[in-house]
């Protein structure tokens, strides 16, 4: 006697194939949304349509660690076939919860001094992915805003010391404020309800200009509002994503997060075809953009040198 698959049970056969891909992303939907659409987007190049060929599961920590953290166990829990997320927080978030999900870092800062890898060219373990952070950002960060202040003597880092990689960000800079005699103030922001008494005691502390490294989730969801508080103190400040000077920022430079974002689709696409994490290299970004707000620059009263606005990658109008 044949027997014949009805079309549902096909059906039914074919959905259970789709791979299942977690996405954790510990901030909110209004500040982070676009990083999404931009993972989907890479895995859209690769030929996964959603629905069809792949499922996505989306939890947000809303920048709170309970709930990222209830986040990940869920994508845990659910089974998924890999989970994507970014920054410190949520990759520490994730490995709490698995050792044998494979986890892909659509961003990190410094993977293998955070513990999550091994080493960049052999991670080990189930964890690979992006790395944002590069050892000359952080001097170069300072030498833009030297050259946009002449004469720039002080200045302050508003950094998060809660996270690990926020930490060794703040080593760096630290070191290339030292080489460049520059006086680093240090500003300590791991709530929102600091950030007006930081303003302050940046400016108490007479700082000429401001550093805003991008490890830090909580600055990142709130960038419009330390953006007009720079304006508000008179404070020049530089940023670790472009994300602040559409926000209104006067200057950012790093990688493009969004880019890194839409590259770890290459990750999940190359896991799924049956690579092992731990013997995918974490990657660094090679270009970096430099974007200038020129309608901050004038409201802080700042004429940007032509020799570095024919260097920048966008300016602002």
């Amino acid at each position: 006697m044949l027997l014949f698959a009805t079309p549902m049970a096909v059906e039914a056969q074919s959905a259970a194939k789709i791979p299942k891909v977690g996405v954790l992303q510990p901030g909110t939907a209004a500040g982070a949304s676009h990083f999404f659409e931009a993972f989907k987007q890479g895995m859209r190049e690769r030929g996964y349509v959603e629905g069809r060929h792949v499922v996505y599961e989306h939890r947000r920590g809303e920048n709170n660690r309970e709930r990222l953290s209830a986040g990940a166990a869920e994508l845990v829990r659910l089974k998924m076939d890999i989970i994507v997320t970014s920054t410190d927080e949520g990759v520490a978030a994730v490995k709490q919860q698995t050792r044998t999900i494979p986890v892909v870092m659509a961003n990190s800062t410094d993977p293998v001094g955070t513990g999550f890898v091994a080493s960049l060219a052999r991670p080990g373990g189930n964890i690979t992915g992006n790395s944002g952070m590069s050892p000359e950002l952080s001097g170069k960060r300072l030498e833009l805003l030297r050259e946009i202040i002449p004469g720039l003597s002080r200045i302050a880092i508003l950094w998060n010391p809660d996270i690990r990689g926020a930490v060794l960000d703040y080593k760096e800079t630290e070191s290339a404020a030292r080489s460049l005699r520059l006086q680093l103030q240090s500003v300590e922001v791991s709530h929102v309800d600091d950030l007006d008494r930081a303003f302050a005691a940046a400016t108490t502390g007479r700082a000429e200009a401001l550093v805003v490294p991008a490890v830090n989730p909580v600055a990142f969801s709130n960038r419009k509002q330390i953006a007009a508080l720079a304006q508000k103190h008179r404070l020049p400040s530089i940023y670790g994503t472009r994300e602040f000077a559409d926000a209104g920022g006067l200057v950012a430079y790093g990688p493009n997060a969004a880019d890194l974002w839409r590259h770890a689709a290459s990750y999940v696409d190359k896991i799924l075809k049956g690579a092992r994490p731990g013997d995918l290299p974490v990657e660094q970004p090679s270009k970096f953009e430099l974007v200038i707000n020129l309608k901050t620059a004038k409201a802080l009263g700042l004429t940007i040198p032509p020799s570095l606005l024919q260097r920048a990658d966008h300016a602002i109008q």
